[in-house]
């Protein structure tokens, strides 16, 4: 299913075209938010420390083959022996001991959590379910062609992978995409033209074909 696009007229270069009908920054359409801020790179020093902590724990993960356990014990064990010789040396540079901070989350955050996140898992299962129901042929062969693609890459690499090469993604395309907007748009708006005409080609001469069953109608 080729990206939605949304034209506009341009007096040199013809229409041009905006992703997904969006109408919106790049920056909003991520919330606009301290996460906007991350991803589009506007804290130089806090993506990028980000970024190599994300990058710190897949070569751990992934290369050295670090355990999890083994990780977390260690980090707790460098925290304690840290806290100790800093609890116990305080007094001789006339300092105060090390304060941990309470941090407390209200139930009514745990509650607006949990509702959301059931929202949006019902969501997500009520689209698979018409999906996988045939209701939207086109859809349904794009969902099974990327469980296909997707179950591919994962027998070739670990999770751990997946999840840094998503996570660096997440990094880098948002702001390559606002800096490189206009070509990105004009390309995508190509390609898919090219792709609406190539799906309407296997439409007409082999989805057309398929024998289908009668449809019911619903008796009132």
């Amino acid at each position: 299913m080729p990206p939605h696009v949304e034209s506009s007229s341009s007096d040199d270069d013809g229409p041009a075209t905006r992703l997904f009908h969006r109408r919106r920054s790049v920056h909003r359409l991520l919330g606009g938010r301290k996460v906007a801020d991350i991803l589009l790179w506007r804290n130089r020093n806090l993506s990028a420390g980000i970024l190599a902590g994300a990058t710190l724990v897949w070569f751990l993960f992934d290369v050295v083959d670090y355990n999890v356990v083994t990780l977390l014990c260690h980090i707790a064990l460098l925290g304690m022996l840290l806290l100790f010789i800093w609890s116990n040396t305080a007094p001789l540079f006339d300092r105060r001991p090390p304060q941990i901070p309470e941090v407390i989350v209200s139930e009514k955050a745990f509650r607006e959590i949990a509702q959301t996140t059931q929202y949006k898992l019902a969501h997500f299962v009520s689209i698979l379910y018409d999906i996988a129901c045939g209701k939207d042929l086109k859809k349904f062969l794009m969902v099974i062609g990327s469980l296909w693609v997707l179950a591919i890459v994962g027998d070739t690499c670990s999770f751990t992978t997946l999840l840094y090469v998503g996570f660096l993604c997440a990094f880098t395309l948002p702001p390559l995409y606002e800096r490189y907007e206009t070509e990105v748009d004009h390309l995508v708006a190509k390609g898919g033209e090219d792709l609406k005409k190539f799906y309407e080609k296997v439409d007409s001469n082999v989805l057309n074909k398929i024998p289908r069953g009668p449809v019911k109608t619903k008796v009132r």
